[in-house]
């Protein structure tokens, strides 16, 4: 079940979108004024529908409130034709802008594609936030389990194209070829960096953790 708060003050409208999207598993909970809305519980709620024409207080304003203290998609609805309008709305964070009137399917593919969106985005801020490694290229600096790592630039380097390539092997060409700091470009060196690198994170050569020998590759790194 999709739970979707929706601002909208014709209630009529909202009632027939309701009842439509009710078939696809969607459940919307309706309010016609914006500050019950805001005080609706937002957080409970997979996605907003937000109308901009409201009594008391204009849509855009209640899209800003919603942006600056909520993560929630949201879709405006609104039946005001000024180009304006929409740029505003999208510039200050609402993810889509649907001109009314428009037929209750394409409401249902809008949010089908915005929950899809806002999932996978989910998955992959939460895949690099488990990751042990953290990379900081401003600073030019590797964190390891919160820890920062005093690395030297050969070492930030290939290390920081083994994160990036994370779960993927890796050739020895492809490793010497991206790391700029390598004076001597051979296998030799290479293997020299790679092993001061598992000292430094504790990695046991012979059963790694994190960077595992492929042979006839190169290196993988896990993590």
């Amino acid at each position: 079940m999709i739970n979707v708060l929706m601002i909208e003050d014709d209630e009529e409208f909202a009632e027939i979108l309701s009842e439509y999207l009710e078939k696809y598993n969607i459940k919307i909970t309706n309010y016609a004024d914006p500050y019950l809305g805001l005080s609706a519980g937002i957080k409970k709620y997979d996605l907003l529908i937000l109308d901009l024409t409201l009594p008391g207080m204009d849509g855009l304003e209640v899209c800003k409130e919603v942006v600056a203290k909520y993560d929630i998609p949201i879709i405006i609805s609104s039946a005001r034709s000024d180009i304006s309008d929409k740029v505003i709305g999208l510039q200050i964070g609402a993810d889509d802008y649907l001109p009314k009137p428009y037929d209750p399917k394409e409401m249902y593919a809008r949010i089908q594609s915005l929950i899809r969106r806002y999932k996978k985005s989910s998955a992959i801020e939460e895949a690099h936030n488990s990751s042990a490694f953290v990379v900081d290229e401003k600073r030019h600096e590797i964190s390891f389990k919160g820890e920062v790592l005093n690395l030297t630039p050969a070492e930030y380097e290939i290390l920081s194209y083994m994160i990036r390539q994370n779960g993927f092997s890796i050739s020895r060409e492809q490793l010497v070829y991206n790391c700029k700091s390598l004076k001597d470009k051979g296998s030799k060196s290479l293997d020299v960096i790679v092993g001061r690198l598992r000292s430094k994170i504790g990695d046991d050569s012979k059963n790694p953790e994190h960077i595992h020998s492929v042979r006839g590759i190169g290196y993988k790194l896990v993590g």
